[in-house]
């Protein structure tokens, strides 16, 4: 899935919770990981109209999750291309970030991964792939290990994405929430 947590400008978490608070706008940030794409392009991958798709993408410009990286000429008006590149960034992930945000304001995302988790699920395949949940107690350097580790991991992932049905490629999903706990 797209980061969600990295800053540019004056965008707070809390703006960016808000935009990605809709499964389509998920979709759409792990679309736009692999390609620059226009809304109607954007908009025939997912199934949904140019019109959907170009509200969806004003969001997410809005809050600084993409960025124009075209502008072409179509039928006497002009294209945007729009790109999502946060997520290949390497972030330190032993970094301390305070919540600004409340669990009341964060819900709406977490349901719209929820959701994205559920649609993507129906479309499982055969082939490598691990699930795991966990409420441990570790180390707090074997956290830091395996947050960066997953960092690491995403990372990857989002560089090396492609375009939709590049020759050679096949689409596939990760997701993964790591936090620390309070104490009980």
């Amino acid at each position: 899935m797209a980061g969600v947590g990295e800053h540019d400008g004056g965008m707070s978490r809390l703006d960016e919770l808000r935009a990605t608070a809709h499964p389509l706008r998920l979709r759409l940030l792990s679309l736009l990981t692999g390609a620059a794409m226009s809304a109607a392009e954007a908009g025939r991958e997912l199934g949904v109209s140019q019109a959907s798709a170009s509200y969806h993408l004003r969001v997410l410009e809005r809050a600084g999750l993409l960025r124009v990286v075209e502008t072409e000429r179509v039928r006497g008006g002009e294209a945007k291309r729009y790109r999502h590149e946060s997520s290949s960034r390497r972030v330190d992930p032993a970094a301390p970030r305070p919540r600004r945000v409340s669990v009341d304001d964060e819900a709406p995302y977490i349901e719209a991964m929820v959701d994205e988790l559920r649609r993507r699920s129906r479309l499982r395949d055969d082939g490598p792939g691990v699930t795991t949940d966990a409420e441990l107690w570790v180390d707090p350097e074997v956290w830091r290990r395996i947050v960066h580790h997953v960092t690491e991991a995403s990372a990857l992932l989002h560089a090396a994405a492609r375009p939709p049905r590049t020759p050679g490629t096949r689409p596939v999903s990760m997701t993964a929430a790591l936090f620390p706990l309070t104490r009980r």
